[in-house]
């Protein structure tokens, strides 16, 4: 697996996850699964069954932040500036054609979260944004087509 770049609030939040589903969530299917089998034929326990899947989908999941966590490397915000827009800066940008202002913040693509104003940095947004500066013009093609926008602030 590739190292996966990650703030120190993602990694606490990821680990918080595992802690969850590993302490909660699996003793919760564990029970469901015990139940089922106490009910008789596993032939044609559909609950069984279905506690079964639900078992390994849990494993799978557990397995895949573990390895997640295990690749993960922190990104120090020590070394963040506001020169050029980079990962971990929240940008102001504002849409040429309607006036439109939004701020982002950079991140990782395991923490974006849009609800939030997190996007990634692997977004064709933040990429057309990368490494740019305060008052730069960019056209970043996005699935409605080509849009201009102007960076207006760039803050750690």
């Amino acid at each position: 697996m590739a190292v996966v770049y990650m703030t120190d609030e993602g990694y606490h939040k990821m680990m918080d996850e595992i802690n969850y589903l590993e302490s909660v969530k699996r003793p919760e299917i564990s029970r469901q699964i015990a139940e089922a089998r106490d009910k008789g034929d596993l032939s044609e326990n559909a609950e069984y069954d279905a506690a079964k899947e639900a078992q390994g989908l849990l494993e799978m999941k557990i397995a895949q932040l573990k390895a997640q966590v295990a690749n993960a490397r922190i990104i120090n915000d020590a070394n963040l500036n506001t020169h050029t827009v980079q990962m971990l800066n929240r940008v102001k940008i504002k849409n040429c054609s309607n006036g439109a202002v939004m701020e982002y913040m950079l991140v990782t693509e395991s923490e974006a979260n849009l609800a939030e104003h997190k996007i990634s940095v692997t977004t064709p947004i933040a990429k057309g944004l990368l490494g740019k500066k305060v008052g730069d013009i960019v056209e970043i093609k996005v699935p409605s087509g080509l849009v201009k926008f102007e960076i207006v602030d760039i803050m750690i």
